[in-house]
């Protein structure tokens, strides 16, 4: 990764820096002195204490300097108004020094997933950078961008919201050469009103785009399909419908996931070893980036061939004699439906264990309802988690499972006792739910 001078960064944010410190070198950045590295830079933010309190403790660690708002000691330092602003800024004057193409990927479901298909399509052609984990917000973002190495050619960045304005920031940011929309769904309507709020809010990713950057959106998703403003960017669709320009068919689910994708007169085989066809939309997006940035077909058949999807998204496993299905990095109505769709497939006794979606505002009673009916089609029996775990257990006797099959908690370890206690040998277990219910915790339980 690139070397910056504080005095290089201090003129990118308007920021200043003392003298006898401007020559001082940082690579990185992080805002965490638990595993900040030596020579990162590091941020200092305000949250539950004041990050000013942290800065002698992340220079104990290696910190070569620190973006703050105020002094703290004699150490190498850029003084600023708004650390967070600033890291932005420096993120953004750093991606143009690279000089890197750079793809945006947002979407209510998916996106991390779509981001590593990308990123693994295009890494066959190009040196690629992307952001890891879910560093997908206004600091983790510009933090992966200062991670970057300095010869990249393409940076993959995955962009996430709850509120509007934010993707509009990254945006800016980043400043797409190609954008991607995965989906529009219900996730964050809490804080965005409808899901026609959480579109214009997606939509925002074209504010950092430039007029001719082709935007790739979904054309199976109904919202994207029929946009209420056209952007000035060119769209290219992909999805199940031949007229979509990237499209699939022959979608067929076995020990792997094959379809043909058609861009054209053009044919790419796609042969994956994921469950769930949910997932052809996020490998339609990945191979409508590598045409767009000049990938071979052979070279992106080849390329997903060969994905493998990040920890804690459908890892399927054998645990003794059970099956396991762990999806626990987050969940939302729609996930949620695609996670008991891969459950469903799966030849034997089923039980899901589902915690609750969370950002869901006004919509989570009917929301989490309508899961436990869809729960009742599709597994043998239920352990729901959570506060509105008694609701979506309603929703799965309404639903027709049996008032025996189904149980509702409010504590992991009382889940899984009586979890151990139902499954049986042959069992598939799917342990789903939002990151902040924290389901690994009762899949760790159940498999002490």
């Amino acid at each position: 990764m690139a070397k910056i001078t504080l005095k290089q960064a201090a003129a990118w944010c308007d920021g200043t820096v003392e003298e006898k410190y401007e020559n001082v070198e940082f690579f990185g950045a992080n805002n965490d002195t638990r595993i900040i590295k030596e020579g990162q830079l590091f941020i200092v933010l305000q949250g539950a204490r004041d990050g000013h309190d942290f800065i002698p403790m992340a220079m104990e660690k290696g910190a070569a300097a620190v973006l703050c708002s105020r002094k703290v000691g004699d150490f190498p330092a850029i003084y600023v108004e708004d650390p967070r602003i600033a890291l932005g800024q420096i993120a953004r004057e750093e991606l143009k020094r690279i000089g890197c193409k750079t793809v945006g990927v947002t979407g209510s479901v998916g996106k991390s997933t779509t981001k590593e298909m990308i990123s693994t399509v295009l890494e066959s052609t190009y040196r690629i950078a992307k952001t890891p984990a879910n560093h997908n917000n206004d600091i983790g973002m510009p933090m992966a961008v200062l991670s970057m190495p300095e010869d990249t050619e393409v940076a993959v960045l995955e962009m996430g919201m709850n509120h509007f304005r934010e993707i509009a920031y990254l945006s800016e940011i980043a400043r797409p050469d190609v954008g991607v929309i995965i989906n529009v769904g219900t996730m964050h309507i809490e804080f965005l009103g409808s899901r026609e709020g959480i579109r214009k809010a997606k939509m925002e990713i074209v504010e950092g785009m430039a007029p001719d950057a082709p935007l790739l959106l979904n054309g199976d998703n109904d919202l994207l399909r029929e946009l209420e403003e056209v952007p000035a960017q060119p769209i290219t669709y992909f999805g199940s419908d031949s007229g979509c320009e990237v499209w699939a068919d022959k979608v067929q689910q076995g020990e792997f996931l094959t379809f043909t994708a058609h861009h054209g007169a053009l044919e790419i085989p796609v042969k994956m070893a994921l469950e769930g066809e949910h997932f052809v939309a996020d490998a339609l997006a990945a191979i409508a980036v590598g045409l767009k940035l000049n990938v071979t077909p052979e070279k992106i058949s080849e390329a997903l061939a060969g994905f493998q999807n990040m920890a804690g998204r459908q890892e399927i496993f054998k645990a003794g004699e059970y099956t396991i299905i762990k999806d626990c990095y987050n969940a939302g109505p729609e996930s949620m439906a695609a996670a008991l769709n891969v459950l469903a497939g799966r030849k034997g006794r089923k039980i899901a264990v589902l915690g609750d979606m969370l950002e869901l505002g006004t919509s989570a009673h009917p929301e989490h309802y309508k899961l436990g009916r869809t729960a009742a089609q599709k597994a043998d029996l239920l352990f729901a988690y959570g506060p509105h775990g008694q609701v979506v257990a309603d929703g799965a006797i309404t639903g027709g499972m049996a008032e025996g099959c189904v149980f509702a908690f409010t504590d992991h370890e009382t889940l899984a006792a009586a979890l151990k206690r139902a499954a049986k040998p042959g069992d598939i277990l799917l342990f789903k739910g939002s990151r902040g219910m924290h389901m690994e915790i009762s899949l760790e339980y159940f498999l002490k």
